[in-house]
């Protein structure tokens, strides 16, 4: 990698400092990134409605008798029940996606991409909600101002639509970390999510069993110790591990000691850490495959 492309990735880099006292290293995402993630989900919406909407043409016997069926009970129904799918598609796919564990849309993951919140608080579903609804403002109605505007018929406001499009279009490039006026609002941002899992550039095989390399100590939690954490705390772990950072070490050492009872000790975080997170992530995933998770310290 040339020292040019190394100095860009640099830039890039932001440090959170979690309310634990634990500092995690984000990686803004590029401009380029978030437009083509934003691309691939419009084209994903666009599939999915289109094909959601012929079918209910088929239901209603084909676009020609649309009109005839309206004017009955069943066209009512039918056209209620598109105009609340065209709704719900285009305000809730983003924020459905988002909500969830991962934080990024299908167009997002392929980019390798999520949103995440600024600052010390994790995403909450206002954040998400905020960042979406101004969607509408930044694009959709200063869209159509704009596709009037060559007609004339909007006036003197189609032509503020196409200076409110392209303020709205150009707002990431006049800020340091490619914010949208939606990121502004809700307190996010969009970084890189990486594709590598852990067991490809750490080994926990070690951590599985619950011994260590450095002093011999063998770490063994109960379930009470591991159900007091959950999926965020475990990604946050993860970040931890990968950083080999030895102050985020020994303050995430420190905080999960506190919370489960453990003393602290010291000299050995790295093993401790290791052999919770792995024990942590097969307790989550076996509760998965039953159908239970739990995303949070928070959740029951």
């Amino acid at each position: 990698m040339s020292s040019t492309v190394m100095a860009y990735d640099a830039k890039r880099r932001r440090e959170v400092v979690t309310p634990e006292g634990v500092p995690l290293t984000f990686v803004v995402a590029t401009r380029g990134a978030r437009f083509g993630a934003f691309l691939l989900d419009y084209l994903f919406l666009m599939v999915g409605t289109i094909a959601v909407t012929l079918g209910l043409a088929a239901l209603a016997g084909g676009f020609s008798a649309m009109e005839q069926v309206e004017k009955t009970g069943a066209g009512e129904f039918l056209m209620v029940a598109f105009t609340l799918f065209w709704f719900l598609a285009w305000n809730g796919y983003f924020m459905a996606f988002e909500l969830g564990p991962r934080g990024a849309t299908p167009g997002k993951r392929i980019a390798g991409i999520r949103v995440a919140a600024r600052g010390e608080m994790r995403l909450t579903a206002e954040a998400v909600i905020a960042r979406n609804l101004l969607r509408d403002i930044e694009l959709f109605l200063p869209l159509i101002l704009l596709m009037v505007a060559p007609t004339g018929e909007a006036g003197s406001a189609g032509w503020a639509g196409v200076l409110w499009f392209l303020v709205f279009m150009l707002f990431p490039f006049f800020n340091r970390d490619a914010l949208r006026a939606g990121d502004v609002v809700a307190g996010t941002w969009v970084v890189e999510a990486p594709k590598v899992r852990l067991p490809d550039t750490l080994s926990t095989e070690g951590g599985a069993r619950g011994a260590s390399g450095v002093t011999g100590a063998t770490y063994r939690f109960g379930a009470a110790e591991l159900a007091v954490y959950g999926e965020h705390e475990l990604q946050t772990l993860e970040r931890v591990l990968r950083d080999d950072r030895a102050e985020a070490l020994a303050a995430v050492h420190e905080a999960i000691c506190r919370k489960i009872g453990w003393n602290p000790g010291a000299g050995d975080e790295r093993a401790f850490l290791e052999a919770y997170y792995a024990q942590l992530r097969a307790r989550l995933e076996g509760g998965m495959r039953f159908g239970k998770r739990k995303a949070d310290k928070f959740s029951a």
